[in-house]
């Protein structure tokens, strides 16, 4: 059974879970700390597009894509065989969970505001720089064999990016047309 109401606030009804799954998500990704010491090294600059997810110039239909993609990029980062090696299994599946379910919700949202909306150029536009984030993420990863040390400061990035998403949604209001007036 499904309770949907007014929490999404992103022009389509989300479940009322929709905010609690987001917190215990970003709650999964601060428990997943590895404890590395000497990882300081390691830190790189992944070039995280904040104007996706600053919502001043995007529509509706773009910001709910740009959400989705988030989530399905963080999602098919952590769901594969070489993230399981580096984490707490028990939290990666919490973790993998939780995104599989927020993406279930925004799909159903996406179909929403695209039949609303006439906008499958721009939101695609929209998603190339967060596509072009998580290829320089996973590019990292690789040039660093996959390390514990690698894997952390990934984390750190995602978990700083996913809270930048939060942000975005909690801008989305129910006003109409371009996000600048929240």
């Amino acid at each position: 059974m499904c309770i949907c109401g007014p929490v999404g606030s992103l022009g389509c009804d989300l479940p009322e879970n929709h905010g609690l799954l987001r917190r215990e998500t970003l709650g999964v990704l601060k428990q997943m700390r590895i404890s590395t010491s000497l990882c300081l090294e390691d830190r790189n600059d992944f070039r995280f597009p904040r104007e996706m997810v600053n919502g001043s110039q995007l529509q509706k239909a773009q910001a709910v894509s740009v959400l989705h993609e988030m989530l399905q990029q963080i999602f098919n980062l952590f769901h594969t065989e070489r993230s399981s090696a580096a984490w707490n299994p028990s939290l990666l599946v919490r973790l993998c969970t939780g995104l599989h379910q927020q993406l279930e919700h925004l799909e159903t949202c996406l179909v929403q505001v695209m039949a609303e909306e006439d906008s499958d150029s721009v939101m695609e536009n929209s998603t190339l720089a967060l596509r072009g984030y998580f290829w320089r993420i996973r590019l990292y990863l690789q040039e660093k064999n996959y390390s514990d040390c690698a894997w952390e400061i990934v984390r750190v990035q995602v978990m700083n990016s996913f809270s930048s998403s939060t942000n975005l949604q909690e801008k989305l209001g129910s006003n109409d047309g371009d996000l600048g007036s929240s």
